[in-house]
């Protein structure tokens, strides 16, 4: 969260690094109560993809996916791991497991 002269504005994404990963999670944000998180593991080759905006993209081979998990190109041909979100007044939580 930003303040700038009684001015807001949240942040579209944050990456976090579960202890129990080799991949990090880009967490986005839908609106304020709505978010998406998504594994950042490529599911072509198990690479870890790259966050440029909304599209996720796997430096390895040129898979780019969107911010939901859906293939956008290939050569993945499946959507990306997500994981349940659920939030309070002040936290965000992501459900592993």
């Amino acid at each position: 969260i930003r303040v700038d002269k009684e001015k807001t504005s949240m942040r579209k994404y944050v990456l976090v690094k579960p202890a129990n990963s080799d991949f990090p999670i880009v967490v986005y944000r839908k609106n304020e109560t709505t978010f998406t998180a998504l594994l950042l593991r490529c599911t072509h080759q198990s690479n870890e993809l790259n966050v440029n905006g909304d599209i996720l993209t796997c430096s390895a081979h040129g898979s780019e996916f969107s911010n939901t998990g859906e293939v956008i190109q290939g050569p993945a041909e499946q959507k990306l791991t997500s994981y349940p979100v659920t939030t309070d007044e002040n936290n965000i939580y992501i459900q592993l497991s």
